[in-house]
């Protein structure tokens, strides 16, 4: 398959792909904001919608473009740590815009949202502008707690967990999804380090052989290594079937937690609420991807190391990081505002992060998907990726000694010294994991041009 003379539906997929812009950074909330306005005043095709307001009272705007029988929906910032998605939208509406023979070529009407989590998305936007990289990330890094993530705040009961609060934002796409009832809907996310993989609903057509080929073409990794949970399912290689919250809640249950729903509190992802107004009538794509990667990470032979004790040492490695991030948490909360975002991200992390290490260590010791050796995808996978991720989540505590300081000013000397220590703990880890890899900052652009061209691929196949 030459993706030179790739046609997608009669359309050439090389030819819109070879548009795309070369971004340099991210462009902040305002800046998405504006330029959905400007398109809508610009173009006769193109409506613009406000969906609601979030927590923090920001409106969240739709485009919608086109007029064809059926409706896709598209969301970027599913978590606002996750940019590329907003870029690969901002692209993708100013073409569907400015070629409006192309668009009812497509069948689809397109809702485009080019951020959901936009209040969370702005305490990102530390690290959106100027050189990328994994300290910077760091830093400027926010991530919130389960139930206020828009992925994973859908209503759902199932056994003892039931979750009926969604915030602002997730009660803002499910009035839309309700309205819509899309055929198509791409969740567009995206990882920190590895390669590139797939969520879809199901196999349909040639999807799986043509979306690998399609990411080869384009000369990124694939990731190879492990999935983001065991109990994931593997559809072929970095693709991955969806799942809802059930699956996680069965696998807690299964390694010997009597009530998971302690643990997870939170409800269940947007393709498995999609399912209860569409059935199997819809069909769901995300394309997870990396800011930047090793070329390890897709490198399939096998190493000397036992895979379950690279994963049980990779779990310990990452309970002392949690006992560490307890004990700061439990020193610096009295200070603290109780009802900002990161206050209850780092809350909830503390609360349910142990339990879950015990879950994990449980899974490493028994399950027979640990038997044998490592590949090196996989041992890359674990003494470096998964170990980075928490790190991350780490950094947030830094931030949340800032707000404690703003908070209580008097308190400013003991907490500032309790910010820089950590700090200082996060970079010296940071550079340890890296300093043996030869890792790439991938261009927005390269990015851009994957999840684009998987839309159009999946469509395609549908």
């Amino acid at each position: 398959m030459n993706f030179q003379t790739y046609r997608v539906n009669n359309i050439d997929l090389n030819k819109i792909l070879n548009q795309i812009p070369e971004y340099k950074e991210f462009m902040t909330i305002s800046e998405l904001d504006n330029s959905s306005k400007k398109l809508a005043k610009e173009f006769a095709n193109v409506e613009l919608k406000e969906l609601g307001k979030t927590g923090e009272g920001r409106p969240i705007y739709c485009l919608k473009i086109g007029q064809g029988k059926e409706n896709a929906l598209l969301f970027a910032f599913p978590h606002p740590n996750e940019p590329i998605g907003s870029m690969s939208l901002e692209f993708l509406s100013k073409y569907l815009a400015e070629n409006p023979e192309f668009t009812e070529k497509t069948g689809y009407t397109w809702y485009i949202i080019k951020a959901i989590d936009i209040d969370g998305a702005v305490m990102n936007e530390g690290w959106f502008k100027g050189k990328f990289s994994p300290i910077k990330y760091a830093r400027n890094y926010y991530r919130p707690a389960a139930y206020e993530q828009v992925e994973w705040s859908f209503p759902i009961k199932y056994k003892k967990l039931e979750f009926e609060t969604p915030p602002p934002e997730t009660q803002a796409l499910i009035s839309l999804m309700h309205e819509l009832k899309p055929t198509f809907m791409y969740s567009l996310h995206n990882s920190a380090f590895g390669g590139v993989y797939f969520y879809v609903t199901r196999g349909v057509g040639n999807l799986f052989s043509e979306l690998i080929k399609f990411v080869q073409e384009e000369k990124l990794p694939l990731h190879l290594g492990e999935p983001e949970a065991p109990f994931i399912k593997v559809l072929h290689d970095a693709v991955f079937e969806m799942s809802g919250i059930q699956e996680q809640y069965d696998f807690i249950e299964a390694n010997g937690i009597e009530n998971p729903q302690e643990i997870l509190r939170c409800g269940t992802s947007s393709d498995d609420y999609l399912k209860t107004i569409t059935a199997d009538k819809s069909f769901v794509l995300v394309c997870e991807m990396p800011y930047f990667y090793d070329k390890a990470i897709d490198d399939l032979s096998h190493t000397e190391f036992e895979r379950r004790d690279l994963r049980i040492e990779s779990i310990n490695y990452t309970k002392d990081l949690y006992n560490q991030s307890k004990k700061i948490f439990r020193s610096i909360k009295k200070y603290c505002i109780k009802t900002t975002r990161l206050f209850h991200a780092i809350d909830s992390l503390i609360k349910n992060g142990g339990l879950l290490l015990g879950v994990y260590m449980q899974d490493a010791k028994t399950s027979l998907m640990y038997d044998g050796k490592a590949t090196v995808s996989q041992a890359f996978d674990l003494n470096v990726a998964s170990k980075y991720y928490y790190l991350l989540s780490m950094s947030m505590l830094a931030r949340l000694c800032q707000e404690a300081i703003l908070n209580r000013p008097e308190k400013r000397p003991e907490l500032m010294k309790i910010k820089t220590d950590l700090e200082k703990f996060i970079e010296t880890k940071i550079n340890e994991l890296l300093k043996h890899t030869k890792f790439e900052v991938i261009p927005i652009n390269k990015l851009v041009r994957i999840q684009i061209g998987s839309a159009f691929i999946t469509l395609k196949n549908l």
